[in-house]
């Protein structure tokens, strides 16, 4: 299944996408998809079932609809760092050991279609195409064997970053990567039916048309069960977290010289199997 919410900034409601990319308001099954949703694995099985049976009577959602986060107030945004050896050598460090870990604030998460604002005092806000997969069950101390037991489904993230809040200003990387509107999410969630390799998937970006990244996830030094257990050694990984899961080559920092977003530019995005996104960049203003 391919789960979506829609509509204005706080009045989001649940969807779904269905076979034929048509969209319809899934209200009627009575759940948004939030950390109550999926914390009960059985639910999914539920909506299966709910949307089998109602599909063809529930309301339609219009192409002129606003997607809002796939993902209803996740309790933890974490983000692995330089997690594909390209882009490591391209931002000029060593190829990680283990995975680096750092945190985006979860009120960064906008829809997929949002807007992006360059921060105030900005000259370096950078894109990032990223695979990230939403927890569907409490993972502590896992193996890499049982980890995608835990692991929900996969949704498409564009993991903006001021470089210099990020780099240059020092402390963590977090202050870089939370500012409003740097987590657009979405389209939808897949469930992991819908993505049979999701270490061969295809990842693009572009930027007013053109490609700034084209890479896989098969290019990633720790795959997604070895981050979803390497994480649940050091914290709780709870049912509607997000974990995103890094970038390939490509982004702004990485070229020579830099090239980094300005009013207007309009940025383009997908991953195979997760649909595409698309967020205008715009100065900000008080």
């Amino acid at each position: 299944m391919k789960l979506l919410r829609f509509g204005p900034e706080g009045s989001e409601k649940p969807g779904l996408q269905l076979e034929d990319g048509s969209r319809i308001d899934a209200s009627g099954f009575g759940m948004d998809w939030d950390p109550d949703f999926f914390a009960d694995p059985s639910n999914l099985d539920k909506l299966a079932e709910w949307s089998s049976a109602n599909a063809s009577s529930a309301p339609a959602i219009g192409d002129d609809e606003r997607l809002a986060p796939a993902v209803a107030r996740p309790g933890k945004l974490v983000c692995i760092g330089l997690n594909y050896s390209d882009h490591a050598k391209e931002a000029g460090m060593e190829i990680p050991k283990e995975p680096i870990i750092f945190f985006k604030a979860t009120s960064a998460i906008v829809g997929p279609n949002d807007p992006v604002t360059i921060p105030k005092n900005s000259e370096k806000t950078d894109w990032e195409v990223e695979l990230a997969f939403v927890i569907g069950k409490k993972a502590s101390y896992v193996s890499e064997e049982d980890a995608l037991d835990h692991v929900a489904g996969y949704v498409l993230h564009n993991d903006y970053s001021e470089r210099e809040f990020q780099i240059e200003r020092g402390g963590q990387w977090v202050k870089g990567k939370s500012c409003d509107t740097f987590a657009p999410l979405g389209p939808f969630v897949a469930t992991k039916e819908e993505i049979p390799d999701i270490n061969n998937c295809r990842m693009w970006l572009t930027v007013n048309g053109e490609t700034k990244q084209d890479g896989n996830t098969g290019t990633m030094i720790f795959d997604v069960p070895t981050v979803v257990s390497y994480l649940s050694q050091f914290m709780s990984l709870e049912p509607g977290d997000v974990v995103t899961t890094g970038t390939p080559p490509g982004v702004g920092m990485g070229f020579d010289p830099p090239q980094y977003l300005k009013d207007g530019d309009v940025v383009k995005l997908g991953i195979e199997g997760l649909g595409e996104s698309s967020q205008v960049a715009q100065a900000w203003c008080e």
